[in-house]
């Protein structure tokens, strides 16, 4: 956020100068701070008053936030008088069964180091670009760095959209097809590809896991994204289109996207009931179908 220094930090923080912050911004700047540790469990929270200056909003808008972050299960004692109070099960709130649908980018990264405490690590990932398991995979990576993880064997698969299809998405909204955000999307695609395999490969020379890593090209556009986790549990969610602009090569263009890292993650989890344990097998049997039958060899490169 950008800063005003007219105004005196609250929690360590400064007012932003921003006059148009909406109240899911403020729920997301104020998860991140619990999901980092800075709001700790059972501590609690600052007033409405003083989180309004902070973000330079009405109270309404702070009061719909707590609201949000209550219905995932983040606060407790949320009301009009007295400030509302972290949760005090954190870890269940956050990555269990019963947790809420959040954002990829918040929702991801838990789940994946928790399936990395495992001996034997198993991810089928089906995406667009990868960006998002990127991400989602530094943690784990640090964690094993330091000596906290050392998993024996970390199998992973991954299904991208083929090279030689016309995307669906991202596509320009005047359905031109000079190229431009094939090549881009392409470019990025390698480029993700090539990092994850670089930085799961890279465990066996330097704490001699077992590691394996396969890429297999899909003959369409994906309209969500799946990751599959131990054989016990499925993560998924939907790609969600919107109309943009975006610069490239120096000209706007009008196009539909959707931000991967945005997509609401929906958690199903083996043992979890009888929905749960379906969904999971059932998308194991669907990306497995996929693997061994339409897909075909994928090559990292331009």
């Amino acid at each position: 956020m950008v800063v005003d220094p007219k105004h005196a930090p609250v929690n360590g923080r400064e007012r932003s100068q921003r006059s148009h912050t909406s109240h899911r911004e403020v729920a997301d700047e104020l998860r991140s701070r619990i999901r980092s540790g800075e709001l700790r469990p059972g501590q609690r929270m600052p007033t409405q008053a003083r989180l309004a200056d902070e973000f330079g909003v009405e109270r309404g808008a702070v009061r719909q936030a707590l609201r949000i972050l209550q219905t995932e299960q983040l606060l407790t004692n949320v009301s009009k008088g007295s400030p509302a109070t972290v949760a005090p099960d954190l870890d269940r709130a956050l990555t269990g069964p019963g947790a809420p649908p959040l954002s990829t980018m918040v929702a991801l990264a838990p789940r994946i180091a928790a399936a990395f405490a495992t001996p034997h690590v198993e991810i089928d990932a089906l995406c667009l670009t990868s960006v998002s398991f990127n991400l989602a995979l530094g943690e784990p990576l640090r964690q094993i760095h330091a000596g906290r993880l050392k998993p024996a064997k970390v199998d992973v698969r991954v299904l991208l959209p083929s090279r030689e299809i016309d995307l669906a998405f991202p596509a320009l909204v005047d359905a031109s097809t000079d190229g431009r955000l094939q090549r881009r999307w392409l470019a990025q695609r390698n480029a993700q590809g090539q990092v994850l395999k670089h930085n799961l490969l890279a465990l066996r020379a330097t704490h001699g896991i077992d590691v394996r890593i396969t890429f297999r090209a899909l003959p369409f556009t994906p309209p969500v994204k799946l990751y599959l986790l131990n054989n016990t549990e499925a993560l998924f969610a939907y790609y969600m289109l919107e109309k943009r602009e975006e610069q490239i090569d120096h000209e706007f263009l009008q196009m539909y996207d959707a931000e991967g890292t945005q997509s609401m993650l929906f958690a199903f989890e083996q043992g979890a009931g009888l929905r749960d344990t379906t969904f999971v097998e059932q998308s194991h049997l669907w990306f497995n179908a996929l693997w061994e039958t339409i897909s075909s060899e994928l090559t990292l490169t331009s």
